[in-house]
C-alpha cells in the first residue's frame, strides 16, 4: 500500500511551509514516528514525523515551498524492513570507459602582436609608472599597447591584490524572511520610541548570592534575572494598562492579563515563546517555565501556538555582551524592554561616589497608544520595583517568594 504524507497545518494562519531539510534519503526504509524533514513555517522550525513505516519516496526538493495539504513523500507500508536496518543499493548499470583518444599535436605557433604585448616605447614608460601591459587594453592592431596608451596610463593607488574574493549566495530560511518583514514593519508602521534608564543591581545580586544554591537544590533551576525583571515587569504593566494594550485598526485592545513573550536564541534564529499568565507565576514558575520554553526552541520543539499571542515582550541583549540598545517593538504588542550587561560603573549613593553593578534598561513603545507619561512611569516602575525587591517583589519575605 503506498500512503501519501501531506504537510500537517502548523498553525490557523499558516497556509505554506518550506522543506527546510531532509533527514533520510529517497529510498531509505522509515519507522512510523521517525522524523524524515524539518520544514520551516513563518513562525517556527518544525519536524515532520513518519506516519507509517516503510520505504520513502521524495516528492519535494530541500528549499521547496509548498502549500499545506500538499503531497511531500510516499512511503510504500508494504515494503519489508531490510535487515540491518538499510535498504540495499541499487545496482548500477556499469558503463564502459570510453576509449582515450591520442592527443594531437599543437599547431606550431606563430609570432603575432596579441592583446597586452607593447611596444618598446610603451614599455619604458610602462615600467617608470610600475604598470604591467597586460593590465593596459591596447587601442594598437590586435590589442597592442601603443606609446599614447602608456602615457594615458593610471597608475594604481596601491590597493591590495591577490587576496580572497569569493562570495557565497544561499536562501534565507522562511522564518528569517518573516522575521525581517515583521522588522520592517514594525518600523514603518508604528510611531516608535525608545525611553532609558539605569538599574542598580546591587540588591538582586545580594539576594542572588544568598539563596541561589537553596533555591536550585529544592527546585532544580536556577535564581536568574529573568524572574525578577518577569516579576517587575507584570507588576508595571497593571500600574500602567496602556503599556499592555494593542492598536487593532481604529481600536484600541487592552487586557487584564500578561502573557509576556521572552526572545530566545534557537538554532534558525530569534524566536519569541510566550509565558502565559506571567503575573501568576511565582520566581520557581518563571524560570522553570524560561527553562522549558528556551531548551524547547533549542531543539526545534516550539510549537506555533507557544510562540503566538504574548502581549509583551522582554528581550535579554545583555547575554551577548551588549551594553545599551534600541529594541524593536514586536508587532502586534505595543512594547518591549530590553535588558543589558551589568557592568560596575560609579554612581551616587547617599551623597557618596561607590560602584556598584549597573545596568542600563530601554523600553521601546508605540507611541500612537503609549504617551510618554505612561512609559517613563513604566520604565521608573520597573527601576523602583529591581532596586528594592524584598519589599516591592517579594513583601519583604524574601524566603516565602522564593518557596524555600
Amino acid at each position: 500500500m503506498i500512503l501519501e504524507m501531506k504537510v500537517p497545518s502548523p498553525g490557523e494562519s499558516i497556509t505554506e511551509v518550506e522543506i527546510a531539510t531532509w533527514l533520510v534519503q529517497d529510498g531509505d526504509y522509515v519507522e512510523k514516528d521517525q522524523a524524515i524533514a524539518e520544514v520551516d513555517s513563518d513562525k517556527a522550525t518544525l519536524e515532520l514525523p513518519a506516519e507509517a513505516s516503510g520505504i520513502i519516496t521524495l516528492k519535494a526538493e530541500e528549499g521547496d515551498a509548498v502549500a499545506v495539504g500538499q503531497v511531500v513523500c510516499l512511503i510504500d507500508t508494504s515494503a519489508a524492513k531490510p535487515e540491518g536496518g538499510a535498504v540495499p543499493a541499487k545496482e548500477e548499470k556499469k558503463e564502459e570507459a570510453p576509449k582515450k583518444e591520442e592527443p594531437k599535436a599543437a599547431p606550431a605557433a606563430t609570432q603575432t602582436y596579441a592583446s597586452g604585448s607593447a611596444s618598446p616605447a610603451a614599455k619604458k614608460i610602462l615600467a617608470e609608472k610600475n604598470i604591467q601591459p597586460s593590465d593596459i587594453v591596447g587601442t594598437g592592431k590586435d590589442g597592442r599597447v601603443t606609446k599614447e596608451d602608456a602615457m594615458n596610463a593610471v597608475p594604481s593607488m596601491g590597493t591590495p591584490t591577490g587576496g580572497p574574493r569569493g562570495t557565497e549566495r544561499t536562501k534565507l530560511s522562511m522564518l528569517r524572511r518573516k522575521v525581517a518583514e515583521r522588522l520592517v514593519a514594525a518600523k514603518n508602521e508604528t510611531a516608535m520610541l525608545t525611553t532609558f534608564n539605569e538599574v542598580d543591581m546591587s540588591a538582586i545580586y545580594a539576594l542572588r548570592e544568598q539563596y541561589k544554591e537553596d533555591f536550585k537544590n529544592k527546585h532544580g533551576v536556577g535564581l536568574g534575572f529573568m524572574s525578577f525583571f518577569t516579576k517587575a515587569v507584570t507588576r508595571a504593566l497593571q500600574l500602567y494598562p496602556d503599556v499592555n494594550s494593542m492598536i487593532d485598526g481604529q481600536e484600541k485592545v487592552s487586557y487584564d492579563f500578561c502573557d509576556i513573550s521572552v526572545a530566545v536564541s534557537g538554532p534558525k534564529g530569534l524566536m519569541v515563546p510566550v509565558m502565559r499568565n506571567a503575573e501568576l507565576l511565582s520566581f520557581r514558575g518563571v524560570e522553570a517555565e524560561i527553562k522549558r520554553l528556551a531548551l524547547r526552541a533549542r531543539d526545534g520543539q516550539i510549537t506555533v501556538d507557544e510562540m503566538t499571542g504574548g502581549t509583551f515582550t522582554i528581550s535579554n541583549g545583555g547575554v551577548f555582551g551588549s551594553m545599551l540598545s534600541t529594541p524593536i517593538i514586536n508587532p502586534p504588542q505595543s512594547g518591549i524592554l530590553g535588558m543589558h550587561n551589568v557592568v560596575e560603573r560609579a554612581i551616587v549613593k547617599n551623597g557618596q561616589i561607590v560602584i556598584a553593578p549597573v545596568m542600563y534598561v530601554a523600553l521601546s513603545y508605540d507611541h500612537r497608544i503609549i504617551d510618554g507619561r505612561e512609559s517613563v512611569g513604566f520604565l521608573v516602575a520597573v527601576k523602583e520595583a529591581l532596586e528594592n525587591p524584598v519589599e516591592i517583589l517579594m513583601d519583604n519575605n524574601p524566603k516565602k517568594a522564593l518557596e524555600l
